[in-house]
């Protein structure tokens, strides 16, 4: 998606073109230092309500040097990509002038919503980015005030309507992880997926497109929860299924529970059954054997958010998507298919 003059959020200049004034004149007019007369007055303010403009600390920071500010919407701080990808966009915007503020998004539902905005739309900021990995980054996408520029971080390449994306190519990461399982010569490769979010993830269509175009019919999801212990018994499922000789996680956290839960009952990792992850976490190179698995890297993307918002903030008309590409990262638990003993593994 690109984003055009008439889908864009307003900014300064677009205040001054429509009341057919200077910027200047309409910075007057915000920060009521210099008197402006008032038929200039009135067709700002006008412009500002047909705009629905809301004035952000941009202008003032640029004439007294002060820090401006943006929010950043998350579900987490903590977890690893969430993390990383807010590592990337502090530094950034730190290096750059401006100082975050982190706005903590508890779920999707509406109160928990409404009550980060409220919080974040406290201060006076020049702009948001949005961390939209989840259905609650969706909901803060929906509920925002189109005045104030706004990007989003994603793992999803088709977002909401009307805001520029940094995001990671998802899709072409998991066509590829899966293309290497059949490539090594596996005849299906199966999805340990978290639900609910499975069916929506790039992750899971490129898995499910690379499978189709082989002319192979994708078998059922295995699905997870973020918990570790969900990881693990799908792992005793797929023990027990010598069926399954290859397996793509969508993540690195379900990956290592799988591997514990295979290993426990004898089954031989990439022998018997090939795992391949995903996130790059530090310990997937430590495991025995160690994991191959997609590395995006989020922290890029972060950088990437803050760019685009640079764009915005500058008054940009045309502000094309950025893609961050991951790479597939073949270590040891990827092999050729071995032969998996009928009936139940050794206990």
């Amino acid at each position: 998606m690109r984003i055009t003059k008439d889908s864009r959020q307003p900014v300064i200049a677009d205040v001054a073109r429509l009341a057919g004034v200077s910027v200047p004149t309409v910075s007057r007019v915000l920060t009521g230092n210099i008197p402006v007369s008032e038929e200039r007055r009135q067709r700002v303010l006008a412009a500002i309500e047909e705009l629905n403009y809301r004035p952000s600390s941009l202008a003032r920071a640029l004439k007294s040097g002060e820090r401006s500010m943006i929010a950043i919407f998350a579900a987490s701080t903590s977890t690893f990509g969430y993390a990383n990808t807010l590592a990337g966009i502090e530094e950034v915007a730190q290096g750059a002038g401006y100082s975050v503020v982190i706005s903590a998004v508890k779920s999707s539902e509406d109160p928990d919503v409404k009550a980060a905005l409220e919080i974040a739309l406290q201060q006076q900021l020049a702009g948001i980015i949005v961390l939209d990995f989840d259905p609650s980054g969706a909901e803060v996408l929906k509920q925002l005030p189109k005045s104030i520029p706004t990007v989003a971080a994603s793992g999803f390449s088709a977002g909401q309507p009307g805001f520029p994306y940094a995001f990671i190519d998802e899709y072409a990461a998991g066509r590829e992880a899966t293309q290497h399982l059949l490539d090594l010569g596996h005849s299906t490769v199966h999805h340990l997926g978290l639900y609910p979010l499975t069916q929506f993830s790039g992750r899971y269509q490129g898995w499910h497109d690379a499978l189709s175009d082989a002319g192979i019919k994708p078998p059922p999801v295995l699905e997870a929860s973020r918990a570790p212990r969900s990881g693990y018994e799908q792992g005793l499922r797929i023990a027990a299924d010598p069926g399954i000789t290859a397996v793509f996680c969508s993540n690195d956290g379900l990956a290592l529970a799988a591997l514990r839960a295979l290993t426990e009952k004898g089954v031989a990792v990439p022998d018997q059954v090939s795992i391949i992850g995903w996130d790059n976490q530090p310990f997937s190179e430590f495991t025995w054997p160690a994991l191959s698995t997609v590395a995006p890297d989020f922290k890029d993307l972060g950088v990437r958010a803050f760019r685009l918002l640079q764009q915005q903030l500058s008054g940009a008309e045309d502000i094309a998507d950025s893609t961050v590409r991951p790479q597939l990262l073949e270590r040891e638990s990827t092999a050729a298919p071995g032969r998996r003993p009928v009936g139940s593994p050794s206990q």
